[in-house]
Parts: structure tokens; sequence; C-alpha cells
């Protein structure tokens, strides 16, 4: 499978492509307003703990307070001149006996601030570099789970033996990287030495900087493109910026040396990004509507809580019978499904209907294609079988904002409902207003300003039931179109 990057950079924003055989699987988007923070080390300030809830509200800087579960928490173990933390399989401590309102912490975001919610912190620190994750506060040694059980062993044993050696100095805990999984001790010793200076660095910020401030900030996404996009199967990473190619292919050249020749500066005149049609695929994966090749389609519905995705056979009617359609129909919508959720980046509780299936065989092959298909995702994600009522619960983990609240916002006329009231419920909810304010005022006269559609209705087809609130209340009723008003909006101006 050959996949090839595609990086479009502007001052304002970044944004990456990755393609697979001409199919965009994942759009990744970073704007130079609104940088994501997972991964940033902070020194937070507690504002405030709450025991019933076993959590704390910690001032970071940003504009909410983030927020740090107990679970989140590395507890700390009593003795020893150095802080040494607890095994997190250890008796939980409550938080109120390990944080106090007005401490100073160091925390690190583990998911940015989503809608209404704050960022999500833990006091574990960990540093990602090219080949290894840095885990200062620990001594484990561990391995991807990714790389292949066999190997494992083999590998576990190697990183021991260069952490423990003389020439490593200092202490902490590294877990290897899947892109590790071939490097040389000289080029792990070289990225241990690296993330050990860094958490230095880190370190020593933290004593001489006020709370509230930033000590460690991870890689731009231009600089993440090549530590965790970029494999063995990617053949070219093509950006059409020259400045950023340059410090790019240095950056490669210090950090990513296999990385660094497959980038190229795209000279083209068309946009990098008309090479694959990706605006239309951004265009797309902003929808609720994904048609599928065989004619079949999938509605997806993003709410706060979950993500609801709708398999339907649509217009398909090529298989040999019913079932078959169905069966052909779902296993198409299966590797469908998984690509929607890396484009879109969509994370939390995911329930997928799938069309019914009345053969055991092809529920097994279709939960067998879409377990395979999101096992290619970076991201992780869990999928139970089918339930009783023929749906399947899937989760994959969220630390990012998905595409559709990066790039979209509420609709200012339906506040993101998808629904307006009609011209006519609102012309009933004018007269009801009338009628409740005529009890409690005696004006001279009432208007109504409305939309122009709202106040046409009263004119016309509800102008009998308009004269008739009018006689009752004994007041003129006078009504004035307004353009600028959405359809459920009006006002009722007493004169």
């Amino acid at each position: 499978m050959q996949q090839d990057i595609l990086i479009n950079w502007s001052p304002q924003e970044t944004r990456v492509a990755v393609v697979e055989n001409g199919a965009v699987q994942e759009l990744h988007v970073e704007r130079t307003l609104e940088r994501g923070l997972v991964g940033n080390v902070y020194l937070g300030k507690v504002s405030r703990v709450l025991p019933g809830m076993q959590s704390a509200f910690i001032d970071i800087g940003l504009e909410r307070a983030a927020f740090l579960h107990v679970a989140d928490v590395w507890q700390r173990q009593e003795g020893g001149e150095a802080p040494m933390f607890a095994r997190k399989d250890a008796p939980q401590v409550p938080i109120e006996k390990q944080v106090f309102e007005g401490q100073a912490l160091m925390v690190q975001v583990i998911k940015d601030p989503i809608g209404t919610k704050g960022a999500r912190l833990s006091t574990q620190i960990s540093i990602a570099g090219r080949l290894l994750v840095f885990l200062p506060q620990d001594d484990h040694v561990g391995v991807s789970q990714k790389i292949p059980a066999a190997e494992r062993d083999a590998l576990r044993a190697r990183l021991q033996a260069l952490v423990g050696s003389k020439a490593s100095g200092g202490g902490g805990g590294f877990i290897l990287r899947t892109n590790g999984e071939d490097s040389t001790d000289a080029e792990l010793a070289e990225d241990i030495a690296y993330l050990r200076k860094t958490w230095a660095r880190t370190k020593e910020a933290s004593l001489r900087l006020p709370p509230m401030s930033l000590l460690h900030q991870d890689l731009s996404l231009l600089q993440r493109v090549l530590r965790d996009l970029v494999g063995e199967q990617t053949t070219s990473i093509r950006i059409d910026s020259h400045e950023q190619f340059a410090g790019l292919r240095a950056f490669g050249r210090e950090f990513m040396p296999a990385a660094e020749p497959k980038l190229q500066h795209y000279k083209g005149e068309r946009p990098i990004f008309d090479l694959y049609s990706i605006d239309e695929e951004i265009a797309r994966a902003l929808g609720r509507r994904v048609d599928l090749k065989s004619g079949g389609y999938l509605i997806v519905d993003q709410t706060e809580a979950l993500t609801t995705i709708d398999v339907n056979t649509g217009g398909f009617v090529g298989a040999r019978n019913f079932d078959e359609t169905i069966f052909k129909t779902n296993l198409e919508a299966a590797g469908a499904i998984a690509r929607q959720l890396r484009l879109r980046n969509l994370g939390g509780i995911i329930i997928v209907d799938f069309i019914d299936m009345a053969q055991p065989a092809h529920q097994e092959a279709v939960l067998a294609e879409f377990r395979k298909q999101l096992a290619r995702d970076r991201v992780k994600t869990m999928a139970g079988g089918f339930s009783q009522l023929g749906l399947v619960e899937m989760t994959r983990k969220r630390t990012r904002e998905s595409l559709a609240h990066m790039l979209c916002e509420p609709c200012p006329a339906c506040q993101g409902r998808g629904a307006l009231k009609t011209a006519r419920s609102v012309a009933y909810d004018i007269l009801r207003e009338i009628l409740r304010e005529a009890r409690q005022f005696h004006p001279r006269e009432f208007r109504v300003v409305a939309a122009p559609q709202v106040v046409e209705l009263l004119l016309d087809e509800e102008s009998q039931h308009l004269a008739g609130l009018s006689d009752f209340i004994g007041k003129p009723i006078s009504l004035q179109s307004e353009s600028a008003m959405g359809q459920e909006q009006f006002d009722i101006v007493l004169l």
C-alpha cells in the first residue's frame, strides 16, 4: 500500500492529508491561533478541589479551568528524598489528600478543551520522541502493543540494557514506539539523551517560572508529520511552502533521518490539495450523508454524548437476493465507516446501526471486516459485537476536537438543532404571547416585529385569527417585517 502525505501551509493554517492508493484516509488541521494543547506541560495552580467528584480544577492560564481526576493523579509514595510515584494499581488515595487549593502542580494536557469542557490533565508526564516515549516519574521499560508479540521481549531487554547503562545517565522509564522497532542502539541512545535533556529543561523551568506558565510545548503539526505519520509505506511528503520545506528538512535531518529523503517541495501551478480533490473530500466529511460506491449510503450524526452511524441500502440492488444485497452493503460500509472516523476525527462512544442480517455468518464476516479496518487507525479503538438490537457499540479515543467542531460552528438560526419551527408555529407563538402580555399590560397598541415569511402568513392565511385576537383584547395589533430576523425570532413592542 502506497502512502503520500500532502501538506498545504499558509501563515494562518496548516493542513495535512494522508492519501493511500489515491484515496484520502486522514485529515489534520492546525490553526496558528488555535493550536492544540495535547502534550503541553504546564505549571498549574489548583483553584478548587471537589471531594464529591474526586477531581480538581487547575488553572493553567486558559479561558476555562482544566480538569484533573483522581485517576490521573500519579500518587506519591511516602519516604525517600526524591519524589517517587506509586503504580496505578495501588490503592487509590482520595484527591483531597493529594492536592490542595493554591498548590502549584506540574500537569500535562491529555485532552484538548472540547465544547464547554475544559482541558483534561494528568500529573504523569510523558514526553514523546522520534523512537521512544519518556516517562520521567517511572522506571518502567515497555514496548508498543502494535509491535508483534514475538519480538517484544527481545526489544524490551535491549532497551532495558540501554536505559540502565552508565552512558545513558539519569533515571526514568521508556516505551519503544512502533517506528523504533528497527532502530539501532545508537539511534535509541540519541533519542534517550534528547528526551532526558528536554525533561531537564522542563524541570528547570518549573522552578524558575510562576504558576500558570507553559513549561514544555509539543511539536507543531508539521513536525508531528515526520514523527507520527511517516512509515515504511510512505513514498513521498510534499509541501507547498519553500520556507517550511527548508525548516522541515533541517528538523528531519536532525531527528528523523529516515523520513528526510522523502520530503519534496511541491512547485506545481495547481494548489497541492487539488491533486486528489481534497477540498471536496473535506466538504463531504462535514456532511451527514456519505454515499457508497454500491449505491448504499451512511448517515452520520454527531452529538455531544455520542456519534451514531446508520447504514442504508439506498439504490443498491445488484446482488442475487435480498440477503446478499444487505451483506455486500454492510461489508462496504464497514470500510467506509472506519475511514470516516479517521477523516472526521470522531471520538468517544460511537453506535453503528448496520442493516439487519438474518445469517450469523454474515454478522461475523461484517464484524471481522470492521475490526480489520479499525486496526489501521493510529488512534486507539475498541469495538464490541452485535447487541440484541443489532447495533455495534465502539469507542475511539478522543484527544482533539473533531473536524466538524474545528471548521464549523452551530447554525445561528437553529442553534445546532438542525431544524426550525415552521412559520405557522411561530405565528401561533406570537398570538399566544400577545394574549399573555395583554393580561399584564394595557398599552395603546401591540406591534409585532417578525421575519417577512411570518408577517406574510399573519396577513394572509392567519389574518382571521389575528383580527379575532385584536377584537378579544380590545387593542389594535400592527405588523412590521424585519428581514434581518431569523424565522423563529420576533418581538412584541408595546406602544
